[in-house]
C-alpha cells in the first residue's frame, strides 16, 4: 500500500487511530459525470438480512469522476479524496476497510477495470476486496438491493441501460457519451434545444420559445451570443443543467421543446428494450416480469411533462412485464450493498474449498 499522488490525503489517519476490535467497513462509490459520492457502510453479518435502512456510518461528495470528462489524473484524485473524506466522516481509516466498490461512469471495458484496479490495489492493504464497475451497475443495485438482475435506465447528465440476468449475462446499450449520441440524456435534450435556438435565429428551424427562456436564464442579450457561451466551457454538465428550462417551455406548449422531450421518451425506451430483448428478460413470450430500475434527474417527476412516466408507458407497451421501481437508496449505497454481496459469495466459495 503506498500513497497516490498527495500524501496527505490520508494525514488523518495518523490522528485518528482506531480501537482495536473495531468493526469492518466498506466503501460504495457512485462516481458520476456530474458528482460523485462515498459512502461508509459497517459490514453486515453476512446471516443477516439488510435492515431497513441500510446503516450509512459517513457520506462525502466531490465532482466528476468520469476520465473521459476530466482526465484520468483528475479523476484518480478526486476519487482518492471523497474515499478518505468518507472514511475520515466515519472515524475509521484503511486498515479496518473489508471492501470497496467504485461504480464509476466511464468504465466501458475490462482494461479500464484493471487500471483502476492496480490503482486502487496501491491505496489499500492487501486484505481489502476491491471491485470495480460502470455506475449502471450500482444504479441497478440501489433499487434491487445489491442482486444483480434486471435493467436500470439512467438517464441524467449522460444516459445509459444496462441489464443482467440471474445467470450472470450482461448487456448495454447507449452510454457512449455526447459525441456518439446520448439521446434522451440531460445533455442530449439541452443540446438539442440549444440547436433549435441556433436553428431559429437563422432561420432553418421554427420559432420557439426556448429561445428567450434560455436566454433569460442564461443571462444573454441575443442568439448570436450562445455560440460563444457555449464554447467557452463545453462541459456537459453545464450544458444539461437547462433542462429544466426545456420542461417549462414545453409544459407551456411550446411545439419544438414538446418534440425534443418526445425523441427522448423513444430514445430512451430504445435502450430498455435493446438490453432487455439481448437478455430476453422478458421470457420467450415477452410477458414475464423483470425490475426495471428507474435512476437520474432526468426521469424524475415535473408538473405536466413527466419522462419518466411516458418512458415506463413507452416500455410496458412492448414489455408488461417490466416492474418500475424508484429506489430508496441512492446508488452509492447500491456500490456498497454490490460490495457486500461479493464479499459474501466469495467466503462462501472459499468456506467449501477447505
Amino acid at each position: 500500500m503506498k500513497r497516490y499522488r498527495n500524501g496527505e490525503i490520508w494525514d488523518f489517519e495518523h490522528q485518528m487511530p482506531v480501537a482495536a476490535g473495531a468493526g469492518g467497513v466498506i466503501l460504495g462509490l457512485d462516481g458520476g459525470t456530474t458528482s460523485t459520492v462515498c459512502i461508509c457502510m459497517p459490514i453486515l453479518p453476512f446471516s443477516d438480512p439488510f435492515p431497513d435502512p441500510v446503516p450509512v456510518l459517513a457520506r462525502a461528495v466531490a465532482g466528476c469522476t468520469n476520465h473521459n470528462s476530466v482526465g484520468e489524473a483528475a479523476a484518480r484524485e478526486t476519487l482518492e479524496q471523497v474515499m478518505a473524506e468518507a472514511l475520515a466522516n466515519s472515524g475509521s481509516n484503511r486498515s479496518v476497510v473489508r471492501a470497496v466498490c467504485l461504480a464509476i461512469s466511464g468504465v466501458n471495458h475490462p482494461t479500464d477495470q484493471q487500471r483502476i484496479l492496480d490503482w486502487l490495489r496501491d491505496i489499500f492493504p492487501s486484505h481489502v476486496r476491491l471491485y470495480v464497475q460502470n455506475d449502471a451497475v450500482a444504479a441497478l443495485a440501489c433499487g434491487t438491493l445489491g442482486k444483480l438482475h434486471g435493467c436500470v435506465l439512467i438517464a441524467g447528465t449522460g444516459t445509459i441501460a444496462y441489464g443482467f440476468t440471474e445467470d450472470g449475462r450482461e448487456a448495454r446499450a447507449a452510454g457512449a457519451g455526447p459525441t456518439l449520441g446520448d439521446w434522451g440524456s440531460g445533455y442530449g435534450i439541452a443540446a438539442q434545444a440549444l440547436t433549435a435556438v441556433v436553428r431559429a435565429n437563422d432561420g432553418r428551424g421554427p420559432d420557439t420559445k426556448l429561445t428567450s427562456s434560455i436566454l433569460e436564464e442564461l443571462g444573454l442579450s441575443s442568439p448570436d451570443e450562445l455560440i460563444g457561451w457555449t464554447y467557452a466551457d463545453p462541459s456537459w454538465a453545464r450544458i444539461a443543467a437547462l433542462v429544466p428550462v426545456v420542461v417549462s417551455c414545453a409544459e407551456a406548449g411550446d411545439e419544438v421543446a414538446n418534440k425534443i422531450l418526445f425523441d427522448s421518451v423513444q430514445e430512451l425506451g430504445l435502450s430498455v428494450k435493446a438490453v432487455v430483448q439481448r437478455l430476453g428478460l422478458c421470457g420467450p413470450e415477452g410477458k414475464d416480469s423483470f425490475p426495471l430500475v428507474m435512476v437520474g434527474g432526468v426521469l424524475e417527476a415535473n408538473k405536466r411533462w413527466d419522462i419518466g412516466t411516458e418512458v415506463i408507458k413507452c416500455i410496458s407497451k412492448g414489455y408488461p412485464g417490466a416492474v418500475p421501481i424508484r429506489p430508496k437508496v441512492e446508488p452509492a449505497v447500491g456500490a456498497a450493498l454490490l460490495a457486500w454481496n461479493f464479499c459474501m459469495k466469495e467466503s462462501l466459495k472459499e468456506a467449501f474449498k477447505r
